[in-house]
């Protein structure tokens, strides 16, 4: 979704494509201004991937990437391998740390995606962002 460089994602377009994931949307969007009010969210356009993904920064941290899919969106989180350790004794379910233990790296980072498909999703989305904002 949102391969047109020419048309910057809209909050009306979002929710159209995502339909019935706009609550889950709009609770992850609440979250991130209640408890990371001096985060900011901005949409890009990407060349290399030839789409718009939303960054989320606290700082200049980046905290997560978001990209919209058909009927829902998903959030992707970058960490080096000292997160390791602290992602293994969180409460994130098997199959995230799993997914960071053996996936891809790209130089000294590993992704961690969360396809959000209802509210338990944003739970581990809130975790992954605690984890992430408090990492060095």
């Amino acid at each position: 979704m949102f391969s047109d460089r020419d048309v910057k994602p809209t909050e009306d377009l979002i929710f159209s494509i995502i339909k019935e994931k706009k609550a889950l949307w709009q609770s992850l969007m609440d979250y991130m201004h209640d408890k990371y009010p001096a985060s900011t969210g901005d949409w890009h356009y990407y060349n290399d991937g030839k789409q718009w993904l939303f960054k989320s920064v606290q700082k200049q941290k980046t905290l997560f990437w978001l990209s919209i899919l058909d009927e829902t969106f998903r959030v992707t989180f970058y960490f080096g391998d000292k997160a390791l350790p602290v992602i293994e004794e969180s409460d994130l379910s098997v199959q995230i740390k799993n997914e960071f233990k053996t996936g891809k790296k790209y130089g000294k980072i590993r992704a961690i995606t969360v396809f959000i498909n209802d509210n338990s999703d944003i739970v581990n989305v809130q975790k992954l962002i605690a984890i992430k904002s408090k990492m060095k």
